[in-house]
């Protein structure tokens, strides 16, 4: 009997720890995009002219800094929540690339990384792939064309 409840308990724990982390995802993504842009677009109500002073800057740059840091706080909670869920801390061994895997993973019983390190690492990484593709094939020339 025990058994079977478990089984039948074992979608809805997956469906909870799928949601978690798509919050984790959407949070860490956050921090390269909607915190920055939205702190920008906050100093430039600030400011008053087209030359602005300290100020709208000193804004941007400590409402950047405190809402990233509330992030990271936000996403280790979400990757507590994610332990209580699922009672790892880690992916499972499943989902590592092939190319991740040396010989001496064929001994140890080790799991592949955290879900929070996952996460975060792919944000990163996206958000970096981003920007090339804005900087060397959207943003365009610098140099004025006559």
């Amino acid at each position: 009997m025990e058994q079977r409840a478990q089984r039948l308990r074992r979608p809805v724990f997956g469906a909870a720890a799928g949601i978690v982390v798509a919050f984790m995802i959407v949070g860490a993504f956050s921090m390269w995009t909607l915190i920055p842009f939205g702190w920008i677009w906050i100093g430039s109500k600030v400011s008053e002219t087209q030359q602005p002073s300290g100020g709208p800057y000193t804004v941007v740059f400590v409402g950047i800094v405190v809402s990233i840091c509330a992030m990271a706080w936000i996403l280790s909670r979400l990757n507590h929540l994610y332990i209580r869920i699922t009672g790892s801390t880690r992916l499972p061994r499943r989902y590592l690339p092939a190319w991740r895997k040396s010989l001496s993973d064929e001994r140890s019983s080790l799991q592949g990384p955290s879900v929070l390190e996952t996460v975060i690492l792919t944000s990163v990484l996206l958000a970096a792939a981003a920007m090339a593709i804005w900087f060397f094939i959207a943003a365009g020339s610098p140099i004025p064309t006559q």
